[in-house]
């Protein structure tokens, strides 16, 4: 028996439950809109099942080991991986979300379970419902790991990213393909789980190269330190999996052959926009979706529909959907009331400003603002100054031989401050006070008086200011 279609109407229907889209749907139940929130898998998104939750959690315990060997007097033993699993299982709630679910249902909207696809303008088709938005449809559906056009690669059923932060059995050989976060973030964690022999396979020349280059070489001393094999200037041309689950072999253009137990394939991402229905509404299908600063779509007539998080293609992080999102549901109800709609708070910014980024290897790598590079290329007027963390007093009581940099990027014209990355131990934990000066554009002289406590890293600050000279 067919069910019969049922129509639902909503002032706003979201289509992906990921954290970008939950936080619209709570924003505009906030400006007294209702919402429904479409979710064809677990609700909470990659960020709280696949991706940033579980390597946290995977790469928290080799962190503190790390620290613990540098420190005096702290027992330092090797992993417990058990242990170290089950406290990842427990991050992800155990893949359930039940806990999300009771989040939405307070808010309160309405969850709608199913694959949402485009229908027409302000229709979304979930099954044999068919759902009709009075205001606005907001694109949230996020990224899946892309896979290079490699002969045998789809074939052989590498890893994601998925598979490594999921994982329940360590292999012993991990070949890694890629040179970005991913890649450093799960070698590393992986590693010290038990793939004794690890190889990253890296096609540039160095790691992480969307950071300042001394980012990319200190972590690539930590991970060979730690006895990762890093491989420069490698592509892949063929794998061979003869069987499921079996060996799989790389053959590599240097003309080297590689095999391992299994595959890490972390080499970017795409947006899940191939399946959304783009063209009922006049659009390709797949692909970034083009947004101005309120998230609306640009290509759309009508401006009804938006676009927030990976969808969009601004930035590929949670933080920078969520606050995407806040905008996004914030200015569709102020539209949705006929207010005004050009406030700051209505138009997102920071990514033109450079979002902020932790990268949570051993050492950890933060940066906000631009690199050199970048405000080299943009023509700004540029003078850079760096500083040896473990040379800071509050560096020495964290531990024996803690090693970290620290480099600002200053505009010479307005002395505000453009850039800002740290590497080292710990260092996430300066990353939000150069989120403030960098957006806030605080000048130096103020920041002079921002006084750093002794003793702790944060002194860097002063060092830095005491470097580049008033």
């Amino acid at each position: 028996m067919v069910a019969a279609e049922s129509t639902d109407v909503f002032d706003v229907i979201v289509v992906g439950g990921g954290p970008a889209g939950e936080n619209v749907a709570d924003r505009v139940v906030r400006g007294g809109l209702t919402a429904a929130l479409v979710e064809g898998h677990l609700l909470g998104g990659e960020c709280s099942y696949y991706a940033c939750m579980p390597s946290k959690a995977l790469l928290r315990p080799v962190e503190l080991l790390a620290e613990a060997r540098h420190v005096p007097g702290l027992p330092a033993g090797p992993l417990d991986v058990a242990a170290v699993l089950a406290r990842r299982d427990e991050a992800v709630a155990g893949y359930r979300d039940d806990g999300q679910v009771r989040w939405v249902e307070r808010v309160p909207a309405t969850l709608v379970r199913g694959h949402g696809r485009l229908a027409g303008p302000r229709r979304v088709q979930v099954g044999a419902r068919t759902l009709t938005a009075r205001h606005a449809v907001v694109v949230a559906v996020g990224s899946d790991p892309a896979l290079p056009d490699i002969p045998g690669l789809a074939e052989a059923v590498p890893w994601t990213s998925r598979d490594a932060t999921a994982v329940r059995h360590v292999p012993r050989r991990l070949a890694v393909l890629g040179g970005g976060v991913v890649a450093c973030e799960m070698a590393q964690a992986l590693h010290a789980l038990g793939a004794e022999e690890t190889i990253l396979l890296v096609r540039g020349d160095r790691l992480l190269d969307a950071t300042e280059p001394f980012a990319g070489e200190l972590v690539a001393a930590s991970l060979r330190g730690g006895g990762i094999e890093i491989r420069f200037g490698v592509s892949v041309r063929r794998v061979h999996r003869p069987s499921p689950g079996g060996p799989v072999t790389l053959r590599l253009d240097d003309g080297g052959e590689l095999t391992a137990d299994e595959l890490l394939v972390a080499t970017g991402r795409t947006p899940r926009t191939g399946d959304l229905g783009l063209s009922t509404v006049g659009l390709p299908d797949g692909g970034y979706l083009p947004v101005d600063d309120s998230m609306r779509v640009t290509t759309v007539d009508g401006g009804w529909l938006y676009a927030v998080g990976d969808a969009n293609g601004r930035n590929l992080l949670t933080h920078m959907g969520k606050y995407q999102a806040r905008v996004c549901g914030d200015a569709i109800a102020a539209r949705a009331r006929g207010g005004p709609d050009d406030v700051p708070a209505l138009r997102a910014t920071a990514d033109g400003l450079g979002a902020p980024q932790v990268i949570f290897t051993t050492p950890q790598v933060c940066a906000v603002g631009l690199t050199e590079r970048q405000a080299r290329e943009q023509g700004l007027p540029v003078r850079t100054v760096e500083y040896d963390l473990g040379r800071v007093a509050g560096a020495y009581l964290l531990g024996d031989g803690y090693t970290g940099r620290a480099k600002a990027v200053v505009d010479t014209r307005r002395r505000v401050l453009l850039g800002v990355t740290f590497v080292g131990p710990g260092v996430a934990e300066l990353l939000h006070s150069a989120t403030i000066a960098v957006v806030g554009e605080v000048t130096l002289d103020r920041l002079w008086h921002a006084v750093p406590a002794f003793p702790t890293v944060s002194e860097v600050w002063l060092r830095l200011l005491e470097a580049y000279g008033l």
